[in-house]
């Protein structure tokens, strides 16, 4: 790395990126404005450090990240938040029909509801047979369940609210009135810029996805050229500019990261002292803090905008479990042990049996109040899946730099609940 550092608006903007691959110039006109004005050392950092493709469209009034990666998160990806709620995956029908909502529009820029729905319908009924497509049924007949076709509704409001979140479309109306009725008739109106400037992989047509297995589709979308082999030999060792990349996209991308998880012989790149440099280096460029241990790098950004994440502020009762699983998982050397639903519910039942006004709205739903407690920790890399096993968790190292205190109430007041303070401890070297 050149050892340039960013300016503050052009490392905001850069975080902004790395969390959402996209700015808008009605949404965050600031940092548009900034990005645009210093593309060429946002456009430098991004392909020196990262191998990503930076591109400003400017009639499109958009900045775009192409970000590449092999290794993609399996707990991550377009989401939408219902009823004020967490934010909830797509399901495998709703991203399908995000690709087909935007074929439509692409044609038609300006559609009614119920004609998008008509034109789904008709596309999805050609390839069912075949099991290229699902077949979508919007309204209940024979053989679709009322409760069902609300369900491809929801897909469908799933897809198009993503779509709008991101600037591609707009609805003249509530996108929930077509859940809840099926005669709701609203107009989605599209902007084919940046419906164009979705595309982030060399053409699926190309590559040949359609005779690829599905494990392979990451590898040939993340490929920079056709000249390059889609899928690399099985017994291909990695290129230490393979390695380079895909360690320091973790970095920027995860909020925890091992180190030595490569998959490859020879000394992990992070634990070289070229590599530890260049990470700490573009941490420090891109305004993220990075605390280092030997065996995990915890990644925050103190100003939050490169983040969704909001752990561990909060007073959220899921919040307050996942604290008092992060005090019981620091308390000694339980990095690497396995935590399942059935024992994070006996540790909230022993929290309870010393503050029973705690969680008393959940005392019949502990287990539910457990796997949201799982999903806070998991969210922020404090817990991974166990591979092949369900519902089976094992703690990061990552679990070492927290201490959290829990603060209990006196006797007669209403004072702070379990995990109500917390704080890190630092690792063995801090950016």
């Amino acid at each position: 790395m050149s050892g340039e550092v960013l300016e503050a608006d052009l490392r905001d903007a850069a975080r902004v990126l790395v969390d959402r691959g996209r700015l808008r110039a009605e949404a965050e006109p600031e940092l548009y404005r900034a990005a645009v004005k210093g593309q060429a050392a946002l456009a430098g950092l991004f392909r020196s450090e990262l191998g990503w493709t930076f591109e400003v469209l400017e009639v499109a009034q958009l900045v775009r990240l192409h970000k590449r990666r092999v290794d993609v998160p399996g707990d991550r990806g377009p989401s939408v938040a219902r009823g004020g709620g967490r934010p909830v995956l797509l399901s495998q029908e709703a991203l399908v029909l995000v690709c087909l909502v935007c074929e439509q529009l692409w044609r038609r820029p300006r559609l009614s509801v119920r004609e998008l729905m008509q034109a789904l319908a008709q596309v999805c009924a050609e390839e069912a047979a075949s099991g290229g497509l699902p077949r979508v049924q919007w309204v209940a007949g024979e053989g679709t369940s009322k409760q069902e076709a609300r369900w491809h509704r929801q897909n469908l409001v799933d897809a198009l609210q993503v779509l709008e979140a991101e600037g591609s479309v707009e609805a003249d109306s509530d996108l929930e009135r077509v859940v809840v009725d099926e005669d709701a008739d609203l107009v989605v109106t599209a902007s084919r810029d940046r419906l164009a400037a979705r595309f982030s992989s060399l053409s699926p047509a190309l590559l040949g996805l359609d005779v690829l297995p599905p494990q392979e589709h990451a590898a040939a979308l993340s490929t920079a050229s056709l000249l390059d082999p889609v899928v690399p030999e099985p017994d291909q060792v990695a290129s230490v500019e393979e390695r380079r990349l895909q360690a320091l996209r973790r970095l920027v991308d995860d909020p925890g990261v091992d180190p030595v998880d490569e998959q490859t012989p020879g000394t992990a790149y992070l634990h070289t002292l070229a590599g530890r440099e260049r990470g700490l280096a573009l941490m420090s460029s891109l305004g993220l803090g990075v605390t280092v241990r030997r065996d995990w790098w915890e990644v925050t950004d103190p100003s939050g905008l490169g983040t969704a994440m909001d752990f561990p502020n909060g007073r959220r009762m899921e919040r307050q479990a996942a604290l008092a699983l992060l005090a019981h998982l620091a308390e000694r050397d339980r990095a690497g042990s396995v935590v399942q639903v059935s024992d994070v519910v006996d540790l909230l039942e022993g929290v309870r049996a010393v503050m029973p006004n705690w969680a008393a709205g959940h005392k019949a739903q502990l287990p539910a109040l457990a796997r949201a407690a799982i999903g806070e920790l998991a969210a922020a890399r404090l817990l991974v899946p166990v591979e092949g096993e369900a519902e089976q968790w094992r703690a990061t190292p990552g679990v070492h730099l927290w201490r959290v205190r829990v603060a209990h109430a006196a006797r007669g007041t209403a004072g702070p609940e379990p995990g109500g303070a917390s704080g890190v401890e630092p690792g063995e070297g801090d950016a």
